[in-house]
């Protein structure tokens, strides 16, 4: 007796769009969009997860033949993936809230170590890149770049 174990093609797309879009999401600025986007990637990793343990079949423990068993590994991975994107939007989204306590914004600010790359460059110790693809110079990005940890609210 043999069944069928390929994947259906409808939960396959669902679960590539879901990633593509929760992808898409957290490559935003904004906190909350990478909540969403954490969250609807996520989902879309659970149901790739269930498409990959397989057809459904009968409950794990029973007294029939083995052959027709679902496993339940997949659902067991489901379950802690689960539990493990509950902590973690519970930490984006306080990260969120805290932010906008304190900035007013849940905008996620360029690192420190990317400024000083370009203030370097601007003062020419990194001379190899003269331009970037907009044709800008390095010393016109480090003018334009705002520095959300000066002090006098310019950047440095």
């Amino acid at each position: 007796m043999t069944f069928d174990v390929s994947p259906s093609l409808t939960l396959v797309l669902l679960a590539a769009v879901l990633v593509g879009v929760g992808v898409y999401l957290m490559l935003e600025r904004s906190l909350s969009r990478i909540v969403i986007g954490l969250v609807i990637a996520s989902n879309g990793i659970n149901v790739l997860f269930l498409i990959a343990g397989g057809r459904a079949g009968d409950p794990p423990l029973n007294d029939g033949d083995h052959s027709t068993m679902a496993d339940p590994l997949p659902q067991a991975m489901v379950l802690t993936a689960i539990v493990i994107t509950l902590g973690m939007t519970a930490f984006l989204l306080a990260m969120a809230y805290r932010s906008w306590q304190l900035n007013g914004h849940d905008e996620v600010q360029d690192d420190l170590e990317d400024r000083r790359v370009v203030r370097r460059a601007a003062r020419d110790l990194l001379s190899r890149r003269a331009a970037d693809d907009s044709g800008a110079t390095l010393a016109e990005d480090a003018r334009v770049t705002r520095d959300e940890t000066a002090t006098d609210g310019a950047a440095r």
